[in-house]
């Protein structure tokens, strides 16, 4: 798959058949911030990073700070992409992940979209239930692989 860096393709966030989607490591002193998906919905309490689907037009990083305002009610400048991935589900379309450093936000990360909310020290990453698209980078970050400035 080549996308290049920051860019969508025309389609409302598809890239070759595969869903297109962002995802946002935000740190907190030495923790990074897991969102728990709410009980009943697909995946429901599966842990994953904030973010979502690329909007038609949206470049990987506008996307990315519409989706951590609308779940988390922050202002956030994106940094630069740590990891990418293609998973696809069973009985579902794939998906094309990119996870980008959140680098700085604006107010105070808030639940509006999850179970719960945790920052967690990248150690204690692999021991929850994440979505199977997001084991890549939970295993980098455990490890220290993925080092975020």
């Amino acid at each position: 798959m080549d996308l290049a860096p920051g860019r969508a393709s025309a389609g409302a966030g598809l890239v070759a058949g595969m869903i297109l989607v962002t995802a946002g490591i935000l740190r907190h002193g030495e923790q990074v911030l897991a969102c728990q998906r709410r009980a009943g919905t697909r995946f429901g309490l599966k842990w994953e990073f904030p973010g979502g689907k690329v909007e038609a037009g949206e470049t990987l990083e506008a996307s990315l700070a519409r989706e951590l305002s609308e779940e988390l009610g922050i202002t956030a400048s994106i940094g630069t992409e740590v990891h990418r991935t293609e998973h696809t589900y069973p009985g579902s379309v794939g998906v094309h992940l990119v996870f980008f450093h959140v680098r700085c936000y604006d107010g105070v990360p808030r639940n509006l979209a999850f179970e719960r909310i945790a920052w967690l020290r990248p150690a204690d990453l692999p021991g929850y239930d994440f979505l199977e698209a997001d084991r890549g980078v939970v295993a980098r970050l455990a490890v220290g692989e993925i080092r975020l400035p």
